[in-house]
């Protein structure tokens, strides 16, 4: 059938995957429903059509414009918004030659294939808008895909629960409440108190109970907690409620001012944001440490293994740390209480502005009422491969505290990027060549110094070998992209037939399991049962030959790759075609890569400064922040 419409067979799995036994009837009545499969675009689908449907594949068909609508809301997700202003559709419905878009996009809201809202416009964006202080505010209508709408409700949702399920402890007692007082729920406090301050609670009364329907914001017996790793609790089942004492005797034990505040707020709100660089990642540590020490089920939450391994600690006091992937799966962390949450009091979160809505709320789904949640992170660093900015969108929206780290990065890197960071990118003093900027004339000679760099100016001059230098560009494509990058460094450093499906042992590579997900790797050999792969931490994995091409040689990796992660020294390339996609965001988040050595080979030219001063970051349009000026007090 796919044949017959003039498309590529290898379409087959993909097709049946999402329809199903039927795929092939389902696609002969609805030809557009192709644009559902991956890489397949407008004028794929329509050829497809015209292929199966012949002279009445018309622009105007009615399943043309059923498909037409969702795939733009889909091809904006992956541009990472969550919502899609009206007029923006509207306008890519016209250039695709849909007749009429506007019954196009009233069915679509209608069939339930995109979900409208209407939000007041504030700040800056209502003054762009050209709103007065004396007029009505201005307003703008949003469409948004079904899962990223319910998404982020959810995420709000459950942010205003832990606000207002948060219970603070009282000194002199570590008893908990009766089950007929008022319960904090499985992750609280657990202590007889007052309610949390207005500021922590939502705006109206009705928010205060549970949007999810669970009694517990209400006070009902949540069941017996689990006693986790970080345990400390008075009696099996009794969690730890450390009073204002406590928690200031912690903060005054503090390694560092910023430390000392991060432990006070985190004492009195169930929500607080910390922002700082790589060097501010030990204030997040001291509060597990200091909430640990106080008897509470406390833990830290990392993007990557190796930002997890980072914070371990010694070997007779690890720190309790998992991947956010390990704990939301189970194999790593504190465990699940009785009623599915995860069982814990304290929840540190590094790497926040990498959480995506739908992974923020399948991680504030997991969280009992009134546990502690803190999330940390650099805010001028690269946002989530997937839709909506959380962080900074919770940043903006001022519902809870935000502690700014004053912990500087040190050092020529440190120096450099914190200055790209204010939007100025000026030359650094680096005695010890920490920083190396090389201009190129063009993409050709960018990956030539690149490689040059890669296997003997740093291994030679600095000591740092190739397997720990990576090699970052803005793209896959193009004169200086990963795949020209990755090509050259094999024929530098492991020339090889590619016997194993492009692949030789020794090759690094990159597994890359979901988007914005990647795993460095070394191939260690190949047979018919797969790849066989070798791990930074020493754990072997085989990939099956079914999985094998979602594997790529991993030399090279986009900046988005590489987030999360740092090297001993890293080399940012930039080839000329990249300049008009460079930002502020992206320089700063490259550029903070390496660890000991930097290396910049650009041909981007004046198009380098002028993004870091002028191009702040990609705009996303979102939804949070609306909805949380809708249901919680912006008291911060």
């Amino acid at each position: 059938m796919l044949a017959a419409g003039g498309a590529p067979t290898d379409l087959a799995p993909a097709a049946v995957a999402a329809f199903g036994d039927g795929a092939a009837e389902e696609l002969r009545a609805d030809p557009w429903a192709v644009l559902t499969l991956p890489g397949v675009r407008p004028e794929h689908a329509d050829g497809f059509a015209r292929g199966l449907l012949g002279p009445a594949a018309g622009p105007g068909d009615p399943r043309r414009a059923q498909a037409l609508v969702p795939w733009l809301l889909e091809q904006a997700a992956l541009r990472g918004h969550s919502a899609v202003e009206i007029g923006e559709v509207t306008a890519g419905l016209d250039r695709l030659g849909l007749p009429d878009a506007a019954a196009a996009l009233q069915s679509a809201v209608v069939d339930g294939r995109a979900m409208p809202f209407q939000e007041e416009l504030t700040g800056a964006e209502a003054h762009s808008a050209g709103g007065d202080e004396d007029d009505e505010p201005p307003t703008r209508t949003v469409l948004a895909l079904e899962r990223l709408a319910l998404a982020e409700e959810s995420l709000a949702d459950g942010l205003v629960r832990l606000m207002s399920t948060f219970v603070p402890g009282v000194d002199g007692s570590g008893e908990v409440n009766e089950p007929d007082e008022a319960d904090s729920g499985e992750g609280g406090s657990g202590e007889e108190a007052e309610p949390a301050p207005a500021a922590d609670a939502p705006a109206d009364e009705d928010a205060t109970e549970d949007p999810a329907g669970d009694p517990s914001a209400e006070g009902a017996d949540e069941g017996p907690a689990v006693e986790g790793p970080a345990g400390g609790a008075d009696a099996p089942g009794t969690p730890a409620a450390p009073g204002p004492a406590a928690w200031e005797a912690a903060a005054a034990a503090a390694p560092s001012s910023s430390a000392t505040a991060l432990i006070r707020a985190a004492a009195e709100s169930a929500l607080v944001t910390h922002t700082g660089g790589e060097a501010a990642r030990a204030e997040p540590v001291a509060l597990v440490r200091a909430a640990a020490g106080l008897g509470l089920r406390a833990w830290a939450a990392t993007w990557t293994e190796q930002g997890r391994d980072a914070l371990a600690g010694p070997a007779d006091e690890p720190l309790p740390a998992a991947t956010l992937a390990e704990l939301l799966s189970g194999t790593a962390g504190p465990g699940r209480s009785s009623d599915g949450t995860l069982a814990l009091d304290v929840l540190v979160v590094l790497d926040a502005p990498l959480l995506d809505v739908e992974l923020a709320a399948t991680l504030l789904e997991s969280l009992a009422d009134g546990t502690r949640l803190v999330l940390s992170g650099d805010p001028g660093q690269l946002w989530s491969a997937g839709p909506g900015r959380f962080f900074a969108d919770l940043l903006t929206a001022k519902v809870c505290p935000s502690v700014a780290s004053r912990t500087p990065d040190f050092g020529p890197i440190g120096e450099l990027v914190s200055g790209i960071g204010i939007g100025e990118l000026q030359p650094v003093e680096a005695p010890d060549k920490e920083v190396v900027i090389l201009t190129a004339k063009d993409g050709g000679e960018a990956v030539h110094r690149a490689i040059q760099l890669l296997t003997d100016s740093i291994p030679r001059a600095l000591g740092i070998p190739a397997e720990q230098v990576v090699l970052l560009t803005p793209g896959h494509g193009g004169s200086a992209g990963t795949r020209a990058l990755n090509a050259a460094a094999k024929a530098a450093l492991n020339p090889g037939p590619g016997r194993f499906g492009g692949f030789d042992p020794g090759d690094r590579v990159v597994d890359s399991p979901a988007p914005g997900v990647v795993r460095p790797a070394r191939v260690l050999d190949g047979d018919a049962t797969g790849l066989h792969l070798e791990y930074p931490d020493g754990s072997r994995r085989s990939v099956p030959p079914a999985e094998a091409g979602r594997l790529r040689h991993g030399w090279a990796l986009t900046v988005h790759q590489a987030v999360g992660r740092r090297w001993p020294g890293a080399v940012v390339v930039l080839p000329e075609e990249a300049g008009a996609a460079l930002t502020r965001q992206w320089v700063y988040t490259a550029f903070g890569r390496g660890e000991r050595h930097l290396s910049v080979v650009h041909a981007a030219g004046p198009a380098l400064p002028q993004a870091v001063a002028e191009r702040p970051a990609a705009p996303r349009t979102t939804r949070l922040r609306a909805i949380l000026a809708e249901n919680a007090a912006q008291a911060y």
